[in-house]
């Protein structure tokens, strides 16, 4: 007899490191998902900006299907096709030479800050080898990345963390110049913060870092693991600048829902990656190569692109009006699809409360902290969904107001 999964099950069988919510979607078409007794959501939160075309995207099933009838895995004993094309495909499109493909966003941190160091070592000798990261920042859950990631929650407990990690404050370029030096290696930073509360970086800061790492003959790392591949109105934040960085790290959106990740840098920093270096056991298999591939050449259109940066106008405006009713927002800022909305002061810390409302109503949101109400929805969703997505997201804010 068949057995259907309940959400008992997660806390009978799975690890206890996450809570997740009650329902369990099943099913899932462009914007639109339901759970196992049939119940629409509308979703805004995209698999935390991986979603990048919704779900189940002809030209992302297409591109799964007809690679999965030719080839899945190799071991890079091996090179494949998809991976080729993928890696070419990111070179032409982006400052840089040479890519690094892996699994996930933390595995691209992890070959970054290795790469860096190791780059450090190959052109200066050992003593290089601080790295600069910002409070509130977020990298991964390796033990190196979350040790550069700039919140202690996420490292503390697990024994000594790797040395020779600083950390400045976002945004504040003086915080940065007390730090850097002749031994500073690398500077890593998010273009936007993300799990740090949807903070864009100012030019003049990023700017400062690009001059600050060019004075001291460090690198200029750009996580774009969130920001990357069409999230931020562009294909890359950083072209949103015009700062280039050496190295810059994608995944999320990169594989549309398919666990993908890439490190890119320069001809000059990556020849520092040689044989034997670094590796990855499914990093640039044939399945992940040829989704991304397509998820890539579908994104980087001008009518996705101008489609990205009209639906922030349509999600600004809907937040401004329900605020303008609730007072909820103290703030709505955010580059693309990767908004946030910071809670007033009458509403403190009370952005978690939002979410089992918005489930009740039919729509899925997210956090950045506790005191950010986070969206990061498909790069294509319908507008159509956007107006009923809100009006969702207003019945849940009403409950919650009536609360107080």
């Amino acid at each position: 007899m068949s057995h259907t999964p309940s959400r008992q099950d997660f806390d009978h069988y799975m690890a206890p490191n996450y809570s997740p919510q009650q329902v369990i979607p099943v099913r899932g078409e462009g914007s639109r998902l339901w759970d196992q007794e049939g119940r629409e959501y509308i979703d805004f939160a995209g698999g935390i900006a991986v979603n990048s075309l919704g779900h189940c995207h002809p030209v992302l099933v297409n591109a799964l299907r007809t690679q999965g009838e030719k080839l899945w895995h190799l071991s890079n004993v091996f090179t494949n096709e998809p991976a080729l094309k993928l890696a070419k495909a990111l070179v032409e499109r982006t400052f840089a030479d040479k890519v690094f493909l892996c699994s996930s966003g933390g595995e691209a941190n992890e070959a970054a800050l290795k790469l860096a160091r190791r780059w450090a070592v190959d052109n200066h000798g050992e003593h290089k080898d601080k790295i600069i990261s910002f409070y509130q920042s977020f990298h991964g859950r390796t033990f190196f990345t979350v040790s550069v990631g700039g919140q202690p929650k996420y490292s503390q407990g697990f024994g000594p963390v790797p040395g020779g990690i600083l950390h400045a404050t976002y945004n504040d370029l003086e915080s940065v110049r007390k730090l850097v030096g002749d031994d500073t290696c690398a500077i890593m930073v998010e273009p936007m913060q993300g799990e740090g509360g949807i903070v864009s970086g100012t030019q003049a800061f990023l700017q400062g870092l690009r001059d600050l790492c060019d004075e001291h003959q460090a690198l200029l790392i750009f996580d774009e693991v969130q920001t990357g591949v069409g999230r931020s109105g562009e294909l890359y934040a950083y072209m949103n600048y015009g700062i280039t960085p050496d190295i810059l790290t994608s995944a999320k959106s990169l594989g549309g829902g398919f666990p993908v990740g890439a490190m890119l840098a320069t001809d000059a920093v990556a020849k520092s990656l040689v044989i034997g270096t670094h590796g990855s056991t499914y990093g640039g298999n044939a399945l992940a190569s040829a989704v991304a591939l397509a998820a890539v050449e579908f994104i980087d259109t001008p009518e996705v692109l101008e489609g990205v940066k009209k639906r922030h106008d349509l999600f600004r405006e809907h937040l401004e009006t329900i605020n303008r009713k609730h007072g909820v927002f103290k703030e709505i800022r955010g580059m693309g699809l990767l908004m946030g909305a910071q809670m007033s002061d009458a509403f403190e810390g009370r952005a978690k409360d939002i979410l089992p409302l918005a489930i009740e109503e039919g729509l899925m949101a997210l956090i950045a902290g506790p005191n950010v109400l986070r969206m990061a929805p498909s790069l294509v969703i319908p507008e159509a969904d956007i107006v009923e997505g809100m009006a969702r997201l207003e019945r849940a804010i009403e409950r919650l107001v009536a609360t107080e």
